[in-house]
Parts: C-alpha cells; structure tokens; sequence
C-alpha cells in the first residue's frame, strides 16, 4: 500500500516517526513523508524515505492560506496514489483529513494533544470542533495517546467509541535512550532541565518562577532549558523574554539539539510543567535513561510519572507547588534519586516501548490492506 505520513514539521517526523516509517517500508510498503521543508527534510530523504514539501503553518489563521494547504495536500496524495494517510498534529489531523475525504482515501490520525484551541478556549476552539466532528468520524480508526483527551473526544461526540484507540504516546526507542549513571555532584547543587519549545503553555514561565524560589534557597540549583525559540506559534516565548531571565541569571538556555542524550546524562532530573500535553515524548526519554521527572497533574503529563516513586507531580499553572515538588527531590539522597531513576526505566520499559506503538500501526495497515483487497 501506498502510504502518506504527514505532520507540520520535517523535525516530528524524522524524531518521533521515523522508526515507524521504515518499519511500515520493511513491511513492504510504500512511505512518503509530507510536512513543510526545513533542514529535517534531507534527513528524511537521508534515512531511505521518500518526501513531499506542503506548507502547514503552526499558527496561521489566515482562510485563504489554510485551503491552500488542504488543496496540496490533496494533489500530493492524488499524484502519489496515496490509499492511506497517517496524521499527526492539529493541522496536520484536520487538514490531512479534508483532502481524504474529499478523494476517498482511509485516513488514521493520531491525537498527540488537545492543543492550544483547547487549551485556551475562544471561537478558534469552536471551529476546531466542528472540523473535527465533520471528519474523524470517517477516518479508519483514531488514535489517542492519553485517556483524557480520548474521552473528551468521545463525550463531545467528535468521534464515535468504536473508532477511538489509545496508544502509550508515540513510544520511545529503549535501545537509544539506555540507562546512565547520575553525575556526581553536590546533592543541593541538582541540574534541573526543561526541554520543550519555548512556550508559555509548556508551564515555562512557571518552571523560571520556581526557579528563582528555589534558588533563594539552594543558589548552588542549575535551572537549564533546551528547545526551540521563537517558533510559530502564539504561545511562543520570545527572545526578547529569554534574553531578560538570561541576564537575571535565573536560568540558563542551551538552545537546540537534535540528540537530547547528552543533555538528559547531564541533567539530574528533567521537569516539564506543561499544561495539557497528549503524552510529552522528552519525559519519558528521560525516564529511559533512569532520570526522575517533575510535571503535572495534567492530561497526558501525569501518565508519564508514579507520583512519588518515578518522580512528582504538582498542580497545573502552580509555580509555588513546583517549587515544592523541586525541594522534594532535593531533599532526596543521591541513593534515592537513582532508585526513583531505575524505577522510571522500568515504568517505561513495560508501558512505553515504541515497539509497542509500531505493532498497533501495523496491525492497523494490514487490516486496511485486507479490506480493500477483500473490496
């Protein structure tokens, strides 16, 4: 079967796709990538995987822009002979999904988060709805990564029961994200890390307010954060406000990267204090790699921790709670931070192989392929 695997970036694609990519290739299938070019496309093309270039603006409303998108993605699947699409990310699920329709092709997106539409409800949030009841409830099957948004999806009747299916996140690759021994350091001296975008919904600002709190306490405390700046979307964070907490001197930026292994050997414990996640892939990578984790009590973010044993949680939108949940793990010994780090490894290793992930798509595939050679 020919198989189009779409999302709004060239970067999620080739980080969090790529094994099931090839995995659906080695299968005997033919796989072409689709998002918006950038510098992960050659990647793409790279590791063995056909691409196509359609512009999917993260943030853009602009109706005119957005059909544009829908319409190439539709010619795309038309001159590839696409008979079914994977989708992921907001626009690339209802966009994808439009153009399926539309010439008849089956279609099986992913929800990995509810996104900012739901997040911060406004008439964007209403739109959003609409699109979604009139399209996934012809799509194959869709896949969520965490109960709640499934069940918010299915008691809005944006999608029938019998269509939607959990997945454990997007999986992670235990055989590159490997267990590694804590950095000896002082115990009140911890690397806390953040990586994420750079956004206000991703409890950034919340992150660099416990920071100051705890340091007031522990100045010795390193506060980092990896990821994108600057990117488009309008929760986006600017340079301007990163340049300010870098002269404060509250945290520390480390950019980008495109191998977060070394940072997560480096860090102590990872923190994301997100509001709303589908299931963040970057905690469980650094539970992979037997690192204790700080996040929410949220959607999505709260599957990824045993409260009190693979790490903590604290509230939504609680800076002071997040220091709290920071001056728990301080007061842990470095005995007790490796035992929580171990038993996030295995929390993972049973819930959140990416094989796991992999084995769903493909059972999924052949049961398409079966039905329409069966047609």
């Amino acid at each position: 079967m020919r198989i189009a695997v779409v999302s709004n970036t060239c970067w999620y694609l080739f980080n969090f796709r790529l094994n099931l990519m090839l995995a659906l290739q080695a299968a005997g299938h033919t796989v072409v990538a689709v998002a918006p070019d950038d510098a992960y496309a050659q990647r793409l093309r790279d590791a063995g995987v056909s691409f196509e270039a359609v512009p999917i603006s993260g943030g853009g409303t602009h109706p005119l822009r957005e059909l544009q998108s829908v319409l190439r993605l539709g010619a795309v699947f038309r001159r590839r002979r696409v008979g079914l699409v994977l989708s992921y990310t907001p626009k690339g699920n209802l966009y994808s999904a439009l153009a399926c329709i539309a010439l008849r092709i089956a279609f099986v997106p992913n929800v990995s988060g509810l996104g900012r539409a739901f997040i911060r409800k406004s008439l964007v949030t209403q739109v959003a709805k609409l699109l979604y009841r009139l399209t996934f409830g012809r799509a194959y099957r869709v896949f969520f990564q965490n109960l709640d948004d499934m069940g918010v999806f299915v008691s809005s009747a944006l999608v029938q029961a019998s269509k939607a299916e959990r997945l454990p996140g997007s999986g992670v690759d235990l055989s590159r994200f490997v267990p590694a021994p804590l950095v000896a350091r002082a115990a009140e001296a911890p690397v806390f890390l953040l990586v994420a975008r750079m956004l206000w919904d991703k409890g950034v600002g919340e992150c660099v307010e416990a920071a100051r709190r705890v340091r007031a306490l522990h100045p010795g405390a390193c506060f980092q954060l990896l990821g994108f700046l600057d990117v488009d979307n309008p929760s986006a964070i600017s340079r301007q406000q990163m340049d300010e907490w870098l002269a404060e001197g509250v945290v520390t930026y480390l950019g980008r990267t495109d191998d977060v292994r070394g940072f997560l050997m480096q860090a102590d414990c990872v923190v994301l204090p997100s509001y709303r996640e589908g299931v963040p892939r970057t905690l469980l990578e650094a539970a992979a790699m037997a690192r204790p984790v700080i996040t929410t009590d949220a959607p999505g973010c709260r599957d990824t921790v045993i409260d009190g044993r693979t790490g903590f949680l604290c509230r939504p939108a609680d800076a002071p709670d997040l220091a709290d949940k920071l001056l728990c793990f301080m007061a842990l010994t470095p005995e007790e931070r490796q035992a929580m780090g171990h038993r996030g490894r295995e929390f993972v290793e049973e819930n959140f192989d990416e094989r796991l992930v992999i084995e769903r798509y493909l059972a999924v595939v052949a049961k398409i392929v079966a039905s329409d050679q069966a047609d």
